[in-house]
């Protein structure tokens, strides 16, 4: 017959095993809340301005991985000059400003932007589609951010001059017309000097390559950093 009474345990023991597991459980819990509130607070306390990049493959490491591309450097950039700027990528590879704009409403909600830098077209360009059509779009996505107070930077974008004069004059001049029909800052085209030198563009012909990606950077940091001050002034920022 099995002796029961050897598998009895005291009450202190009891006692000594819910304090032993208590501590296990706090011990094991306040080292990650600690790393939780840090990361809050280094948020909170440095970010300032909220830059949200819409763009296509231009701006979403095309060919590269995703730390080579000039928005992750230049989100570097400004962490190590202490620039109180966060970046996000919103940008796809092949996107149109069809799609930016279906985007945009989800993007701004869930993201709340201070700045909104548009970099579409290029597709539709190389498409062929209508150029009032492309500014209708690029249009709308201006004025939804303004409406959420949004301060909006617009891309210059150039496409091959084998579609044409008249159309690709009559596509950058889009760009021109709706910055100052809006009141926006135009910045110029990023690769117009790049796109030059073969060595610093991909087989296509069309997306630099990592080489470039810091050209990029040296290229824009300059221009967006006053332009997302300023236009968070101007917004009351």
């Amino acid at each position: 017959m099995l002796n029961f009474s050897s598998f009895s345990i005291s009450a202190r023991s009891i006692s000594a095993v819910r304090v032993g597991v208590y501590l296990l459980f706090i011990s094991l819990l306040f080292p990650f809340s600690a790393y939780s509130d840090q990361v809050q607070t280094h948020d909170k306390n440095v970010t300032q301005y909220k830059l949200l990049v819409l763009g296509d493959s231009l701006s979403a490491a095309y060919g590269l991985r995703a730390e080579q591309g000039w928005v992750s450097l230049l989100q570097d950039y400004w962490n190590e000059a202490n620039k109180p700027i966060e970046v996000i990528n919103a940008a796809i590879s092949g996107d149109t400003t069809d799609g930016g704009l279906a985007r945009l409403p989800r993007l701004l909600e869930l993201h709340q932007p201070t700045h909104l830098y548009i970099e579409l077209g290029g597709n539709n360009g190389l498409q062929g589609h209508r150029p009032k059509k492309i500014k209708d779009n690029l249009a709308q996505m201006i004025e939804l951010a303004k409406q959420n107070d949004i301060a909006v930077i617009l891309q210059e974008i150039q496409i091959p001059t084998n579609y044409g004069r008249r159309y690709t004059q009559l596509f950058t001049q889009n760009y021109h017309q709706l910055a100052q029909e809006y009141g926006v800052p135009l910045v110029p085209f990023f690769l117009e000097e790049i796109a030059l030198d073969s060595s610093l563009m991909q087989n296509d012909g069309i997306h630099p390559t990592a080489q470039a990606q810091p050209m990029i950077v040296e290229f824009l940091a300059p221009k967006l950093a006053p332009l997302i001050v300023q236009g968070a002034q101007n917004l009351g920022g």
